[in-house]
């Protein structure tokens, strides 16, 4: 299986320099980049991760989140190893901290992967786990081979990465989940690595220039990004250059990786950041990581009644009509919907998949 890089150029010292994201590694031959996977190889980029992935499960997509992409559908979900960021926070930081292929299980063509999954009757194939950009390559490949058997591609992600790459990404994405992990370029630099600015040039770039179906996570972490000035800020930046159509999902922080000594979130600082949201005027906002039916529950804009109520990940009430509307008033509800939801429930399975 192909496994050249595409985003690099060589530099007049011998070293090669990725242009994948704002990072731009410079390497020597043998080194990899800070996100472990990509390396200077033979004078030239490789991504070692090329095909490996570290398992394959299939999700309700809710869980990734997306509660306005074909709700109660089915995704096959999988990522490889590695992540460019840094984050003191990581809740997969097995996978994504992994600078060794030994969490690399399963091997996977793009066309494996696209035959899996329609077989499997999933309506799309998530990169997740890990951070896709870094794997961008091999995740464009099974992209096309997704859609030509009909199957739509959802990328989550940090959102970390140069133009070009972004470009080319994005053009092969149905829909995307992007976590915005904070709205201070401090917060980025001491506890991801990482800066601010990329990020939010991603979301204006999903918004203004493609198709692409998106919502937002951020993870409230206590006393790190959850007071009122830092929520109300970001929502009225969400609003000014996103619009008010743009879901977001506010999600509890266990305490996991580097941050062990951090409780867990309050039930009531996600309420807060909720009420927040929706006072600034965003019409879609979710909680997440809690069992919170309220939370979960997606209501009509115009009216406020029901439309979409969830426990967990499973649908137990859906309303809306064929063609995404209240059927009380007639509102257009933002989205993609089908005419029917899907069934797939709160089941999580994990599948292998050879080739």
């Amino acid at each position: 299986m192909e496994g050249i890089g595409r985003y690099w150029h060589k530099i007049e010292d011998g070293r090669i320099q990725c242009d994948l994201c704002p990072r731009d590694c410079r390497l020597r031959e043998g080194q990899r980049g800070a996100c472990f996977v990509r390396q200077h190889q033979d004078g030239r980029m490789i991504l070692t991760t090329y095909g490996r992935s570290s398992g394959f499960c299939i999700d309700p997509i809710e869980k990734k989140p997306l509660n306005h992409f074909h709700p109660g559908s089915s995704v096959l979900s999988f990522g490889t190893a590695g992540c460019n960021l840094a984050c003191k926070f990581c809740q997969n930081w097995d996978i994504s901290k992994s600078s060794s292929m030994d969490r690399l299980m399963d091997q996977a063509s793009p066309e494996a992967i696209a035959v899996a999954a329609k077989r499997s009757g999933c309506k799309s194939v998530a990169f997740t786990y890990n951070d896709p950009v870094i794997f961008a390559e091999y995740a464009m490949d099974v992209a096309d081979a997704c859609h030509e058997h009909g199957v739509k591609t959802v990328a989550v992600t940090a959102g970390y990465m140069h133009d070009e790459a972004r470009r080319d990404f994005y053009s092969k994405m149905d829909a995307a989940n992007v976590d915005l992990k904070a709205f201070t370029d401090e917060f980025y630099f001491k506890l991801t690595g990482a800066h601010l600015e990329p990020v939010l040039d991603t979301l204006i770039y999903l918004k203004r220039e493609t198709d692409v179906w998106f919502e937002i996570t951020t993870l409230l972490i206590p006393g790190m990004n959850d007071s009122a000035e830092e929520l109300s800020a970001m929502c009225a930046w969400i609003l000014e250059n996103l619009g008010a159509e743009v879901p977001i999902h506010f999600t509890a922080f266990h305490p996991e990786y580097k941050l062990q000594d951090i409780p867990g979130t309050p039930h009531e600082t996600l309420e807060k950041a909720r009420r927040i949201a929706k006072d600034a005027g965003l019409k879609y906002v979710y909680t997440g990581n809690v069992h919170d039916r309220s939370g979960g529950t997606t209501s009509c804009p115009s009216c406020r009644t029901s439309l979409i109520v969830r426990d967990w990940h499973e649908l137990v009430e859906y309303r809306t009509t064929a063609d995404g509307r209240c059927p009380d008033c007639g509102t257009e509800v933002a989205g993609r919907f089908d005419e029917t939801p899907g069934g797939f429930g709160r089941k999580r399975i994990p599948v292998r998949i050879g080739g």
